[in-house]
């Protein structure tokens, strides 16, 4: 008897111990914000109380957009462009969003909402914007390139609303546009907490285009910060009151021309410059070695939302995850001669790299890519040479992976410029 006491209170212990973990487990959740068309220099230096409350919990970045300047993966910094490379992880040679049009976006590379939809059926997800077509066109909700995804939540729409939102010369409706969005947004994540969000506003950019870099353009962003700041009220409600644990990520889509403030699009260092801020913990060696991009958010927030990313997608993706461990960065691939001369930076030594190579871009219309195993070399080389002659090709993509994370790099002719 007293042995099945003893053994009745050790189980009696190790349930009341695992019921505990259990209700210690929090529900992650993930946000993200564009406020549209602020260069880094900007927004340093203007009154951004609820931005710096965020980053000091966590982090403000210097960023960038625009891809790879004068490579195959340039990107024009124009604000559809921006939003796609983040919801995709790549650049515009691959999501193929080369303008606010959106005439052709390639949804065989899917945003991270179809990656979570994909993966987490039941849950949910919100589109809260001052633009339609970034939850009809980009997100692709209810399209059937997109596998039919469904937007759960969503508040957007209001400026084809021309009665409540009557359009003046100022653009100042679009302020009360930005607003509508996030009393929405911050009302739906309370009420109703989606897992993975996005919210977007478009007034800072709309007072960049009218005056520049100017008292109002300034006024317009610590409006922004205000609006912000509702949001992060929003997501502290939740934390405080719901077993969440939430993580928020807020950005920018484009800078602007340095003479005067008013354009962007082209490749000045000014229009590429961004920034991100967030509460997320953990930063790793590719974060603070580099300077991080617009497409490193996606795999970023997928990795603190457990989103297994299959690998013919992974594969595609030209973000690197700034939280957690890493292996490589900083992909380079030369065709010389037959031979295919790879490098890399290492982030971690007690490994291995595989080198794969495929001579097809499949994916491209939604069919995987054959990939051959070249080379299998310790990580500190940070190089390699392997052949291709089997494989004679005017295109390669080269994929470079680590225990930890996977970087690409494309083989191909060079372009001439015009």
């Amino acid at each position: 008897m007293k042995n099945f006491s003893i053994t009745i209170n050790l189980l009696s212990i190790f349930l009341f111990a695992s019921a505990a973990v259990s209700a210690q487990v929090k529900t992650r959740k993930a946000l993200y914000i564009i406020a549209d068309g602020i260069p880094a220099d900007v927004i340093e230096k203007l009154a951004t109380p609820n931005l710096k409350k965020i980053a000091a919990q966590g982090a403000y970045l210097r960023a960038h957009v625009g891809g790879d300047k004068d490579a195959y993966s340039q990107t024009p910094t124009i604000s559809a462009v921006g939003y796609n490379s983040l919801l995709t992880g790549t650049w515009v040679n691959k999501h193929n969003v080369f303008d606010n049009d959106i005439k052709d976006p390639n949804y065989n590379y899917p945003t991270i909402f179809r990656l979570f939809k994909d993966q987490y059926p039941k849950k949910k997800i919100g589109v809260y914007s001052s633009w339609l077509d970034n939850r009809t066109k980009l997100v692709g909700d209810g399209l059937a390139a997109t596998q039919n995804i469904h937007v759960d939540y969503h508040a957007d729409g209001y400026e084809l609303d021309t009665a409540t939102f009557k359009h003046d010369k100022q653009a100042d409706y679009m302020h009360r546009i930005d607003e509508k969005v996030i009393d929405e947004a911050a009302t739906s994540i309370r009420k109703n907490a989606p897992d993975l969000s996005w919210v977007y506003l478009e007034y800072t950019d709309d007072m960049g285009h009218r005056y520049g870099d100017s008292p109002q353009y300034y006024k317009a962003i610590e409006m922004m910060d205000a609006q912000v700041g509702k949001i992060w009220d929003a997501i502290q409600y939740r934390q405080k009151n719901f077993n969440e644990d939430w993580l928020i990520f807020i950005t920018t889509d484009h800078g602007r021309d340095e003479k005067t403030g008013r354009g962007h699009g082209g490749q000045s260092d000014r229009q590429r410059s961004t920034w991100m801020v967030t509460n997320a913990k953990g930063f790793n060696s590719y974060e603070k070695y580099y300077r991080p991009g617009i497409v490193d958010i996606m795999p970023t927030i997928a990795r603190f939302m457990n989103i297994d990313i299959p690998i013919n997608f992974k594969r595609e993706i030209d973000g690197t995850t700034l939280t957690g461990p890493v292996s490589v960065a900083q992909p380079m691939a030369t065709l010389v001669q037959g031979d295919i001369d790879v490098s890399w930076k290492a982030l971690n030594t007690a490994e291995s790299v595989k080198i794969w190579v495929s001579s097809t871009n499949n994916v491209k219309e939604g069919r995987p890519d054959e990939y051959k195993l070249l080379a299998t070399v310790p990580i500190g080389t940070e190089h390699a040479l392997v052949s291709v002659k089997e494989m004679p090709s005017a295109f390669y993509k080269v994929v470079i992976e680590g225990k930890f994370n996977i970087v690409n790099r494309w083989v191909q002719p060079e372009i001439k410029k015009q």
